[in-house]
């Protein structure tokens, strides 16, 4: 099994003893949602860590959507529940980037396409460009981060 992926399960029943709602909550959900990724395709499989982590991130993207969508409504109640929901689920994420070391990473990858082309690249490469920068961020930060900083600097 996976380290995360039991981590997870020990803080859910943690949660459950110390009857914290919220964090049991979220827990339950996310291993839910990792469940189902396990079983979904042709054959059962064990996940590994990348793998949760992947769904972790999603899970949180989920929320903040949801946090979004229920403030915009009115629900404040409900959008706060969502928001600490997500908090939970952060925790168990890797350090995301700060927008300079974001940049750095950028920058490097556009030399390494530019050396590639022979010239600076333009907004065409902007996929060569995000393959390389998503590979080296690895769910350190979110993809639409990761687009605007690189839509910028091709600019």
């Amino acid at each position: 099994m996976a380290e995360l992926k039991a981590r997870l399960q020990a803080d859910l029943t943690a949660a459950i003893k110390n009857r914290e709602t919220v964090r049991a909550g979220a827990l339950r959900m996310t291993l839910a949602a990792l469940t189902t990724e396990e079983v979904s395709g042709k054959s059962a499989r064990e996940l590994t860590d990348d793998e949760v982590l992947k769904v972790i991130t999603r899970e949180v993207k989920k929320r903040k959507e949801a946090a979004e969508a229920f403030a915009g409504a009115g629900r404040t109640e409900q959008a706060e529940l969502e928001q600490a929901e997500s908090k939970v689920l952060e925790a168990y994420l890797p350090a995301q980037l700060d927008d300079a070391e974001l940049a750095t990473l950028v920058d490097a990858a556009i030399t390494q396409v530019s050396e590639q082309l022979g010239e600076k690249p333009g907004q065409r490469q902007m996929g060569q460009v995000m393959k390389i920068v998503n590979a080296q961020v690895a769910g350190r930060a979110d993809g639409g981060r990761v687009a605007t900083a690189v839509k910028a600097k091709l600019a």
